[in-house]
């Protein structure tokens, strides 16, 4: 009889050609990912689909606002048609085109990312810059500084420029130019940035905008709210909705993991979602208001799928380009998406194993960056959204044990199924994900334990990017932030260094993290000297070295790669081996019993313990060779 148990079945996919494509653990494949497992990959791919769906819903609110095609015929007293029925009417049907043409580019986008570059990220049009597409480029129906015809010529031409800048290498020259206090702080920041969202009107509710403070506490029913701004007047934390969010959401996440229970965090989603669904509760994601009616109703079609006629390529303005605010939006546009894509893959990669600290590249960048790229000129050109860009929410899929396309090609496919059941997908309540990215959110802040604390130049600019993405909700703001106030704190000294060595600061010489903008300009031959084909990407590089095979691995790049695993790996290591003396410490102060190391091996990891100490056993001798 044969078995089907999960371990078979990971065992059977593992050795197909599935397996070897996406490099699961047991396929054979040189570049196989440790602890990869064909069913822990859909589960995982479910997961951040559930924590991605709210944008299907989201992004049609806030893409409509602008109007779009729609045209509005404006009166003397009423110039933008804030009451024009028409125009509202036109407005409604664009939000349901919205709906569709979001799912079918997030389902697009994010396959292409898991099949081709290998990646477990979602793809779907990016928060932030939908609204300033929305709101600061079109404006609110149509009353911004460009049209929105125009605005969808700026969103192509960036992709187009994107494409061209990862086919010469520039956006992986980006990636390792960005110091290593500055990647890690990144993790962590996008983990804020999770808990921000989560504890938002996007989540659980718990936090809102405030008159006289920036924040304030939130979780009022709508009867006790401001009816413009949505701030509570009083009665905080009093929703039944985000009681329910935080405990059977987030606390229930909380007692699974505890106890490594698999797909800890979508059933509570799922739990969540189930519970708000019926209307006669206090609970309910339908009240009885115009728009809950609306929503309910749209709800029990259970399947309705639906085309998106007013968006398509006859709304790009090819004329666009010989106005002047138009390029002041692409450069927007381009700045914003190069740091917050650059930033998000690095954080993500790094969370799913796939970092090389020592090139400052990750697995499979070059395809990433070039799907990342045409799925942007895509959703201008076909389905009139604002770009495309990796989702942070990603991380959920990752903590889930996510590492392959696998993970991206599974929440493709709940995107693909969200085109037919969008009644039920989109509606989704905010309070059902909204803990899960808190929890996810704890999860990234391991980053923090690897920023180099102790030397204030290297410390201080890490800082400042944790705390500026989640409060300027913005990744590359931070990003920004981090890299300006770094490069003063290291060359302002460098340069006082140069009149006198006394001038530089304590710890310049043993405390400071090594950072050299242009050492990986001498990674393709190996032997110290400068060479600018670094620059170009791998495949580039041996296009024009004229090698017929361009697009695959040679015997070294393959060691390369896994030995750039194991010194990352290496150093992680080091950092937990830190913490758990630490902890060993404590308890020998306190009289209890420490847990060895072989005793900790008898548990149900032990197998992934061993391979990992073997592997960096193994890394030991290859790695002091290429420090010296």
């Amino acid at each position: 009889m044969v078995s089907l148990s999960p371990h078979s079945i990971n065992e059977a996919v593992a050795k197909t050609f599935v397996g070897r494509w996406f490099r699961l653990e047991g396929s054979g494949h040189p570049l196989a990912r440790p602890g990869s497992k064909f069913l822990t990959e859909l589960r995982a791919g479910t997961v951040t689909a559930a924590a991605m769906l709210y944008i299907i819903s989201v992004n049609a609110s806030i893409l409509s606002d602008s109007g779009g095609p729609c045209v509005c015929e404006g009166t003397a007293d009423d110039p933008i048609c804030a009451t024009n029925t028409d125009y509202a009417l036109c407005k409604n049907e664009l939000r349901r085109d919205y709906v569709t043409a979001t799912s079918s580019i997030s389902l697009i986008a994010t396959f292409l990312m898991g099949l081709l570059a290998n990646m477990p990220l979602g793809l779907a049009p990016g928060l932030g810059v939908n609204a300033y597409f929305a709101y600061s480029q079109v404006g609110f129906n149509g009353t911004g500084p460009i049209s929105y015809h125009e605005a969808l010529a700026a969103v192509f031409l960036e992709g187009i420029i994107f494409f061209a800048l990862t086919i010469l290498g520039l956006r992986q020259w980006v990636v390792r130019l960005i110091p290593r206090s500055i990647t890690t702080a990144i993790g962590s920041g996008i983990g804020l940035f999770l808990t921000i969202i989560g504890l938002s009107s996007s989540g659980l509710n718990v936090i809102s905008g405030g008159v006289s403070t920036p924040l304030q506490l939130g979780g009022c029913i709508s009867d006790y709210a401001d009816a413009t701004t949505g701030f509570c007047n009083s009665h905080v934390l009093q929703d039944p909705r985000m009681w329910l969010g935080i405990f059977v959401g987030g606390v229930l996440t909380a007692f699974l993991l505890l106890y490594r229970v698999k797909g800890a965090l979508l059933w509570p989603i799922l739990l969540v979602a189930i519970i708000s669904w019926p209307r006669p509760t206090s609970v309910t994601a339908f009240p009885h208001t115009e728009l809950g009616d609306s929503n309910f109703d749209f709800f029990k079609n259970v399947v309705a799928a639906r085309g998106f006629k007013l968006l398509g390529p006859s709304n790009v303005d090819w004329k666009a380009y010989a106005n002047g605010k138009v390029w002041v939006a692409l450069i927007s546009f381009l700045y914003v998406d190069l740091l917050d894509t650059t930033g998000t893959m690095v954080a993500m990669s790094k969370q799913a194993g796939l970092y090389d600290a020592r090139d400052g590249d990750f697995e499979g960048s070059s395809v990433a960056f070039l799907v990342d790229s045409a799925c942007i000129a895509a959703s201008g050109l076909f389905f009139g959204t604002s770009p495309c860009t990796p989702f942070v929410e990603s991380a959920s899929g990752i903590s889930e044990g996510g590492k392959t396309g696998l993970t991206a090609i599974t929440t493709a496919f709940w995107f693909f199924i969200s085109i037919f059941f969008a009644p039920i997908l989109s509606n989704i309540p905010a309070w059902a994900t909204g803990s899960v990215l808190i929890v996810v959110g704890a999860m990234m802040m391991e980053n923090a334990v690897k920023i180099n604390w102790d030397y204030m130049g290297d410390a201080i600019p890490a800082f400042v990017v944790i705390a500026v993405i989640p409060f300027t909700y913005n990744v590359a703001y931070g990003i920004i932030a981090g890299l300006i106030l770094f490069i003063l704190l290291h060359n302002v000294p460098k340069l006082l260094g140069m009149i006198s060595p006394q001038l530089l600061p304590p710890g310049w010489k043993d405390l400071k993290e090594p950072y050299n903008s242009t050492a990986f300009l001498k990674q393709p031959n190996g032997k110290g000297r400068v060479s600018f084909l670094a620059l170009l990407p791998p495949w580039l590089r041996k296009l024009v070295s004229g090698e017929k095979r361009f697009w695959a691995y040679t015997p070294e790049e393959i060691e390369r790669i896994l030995d750039g695993r194991k010194i990352s790996q290496e150093t992680d290591d080091a950092a937990a081996r830190m913490r758990q003396d630490e902890r060993d410490e404590m308890r020998k102060r306190m009289g209890e019993e420490v847990v060895t190391a072989d005793e900790a091996k008898s548990d149900e990891h032990s197998d992934d313990v061993n391979a990992l100490e073997q592997g960096i056993m193994a890394s030991g001798s290859a790695y002091e060779m290429e420090r010296k």
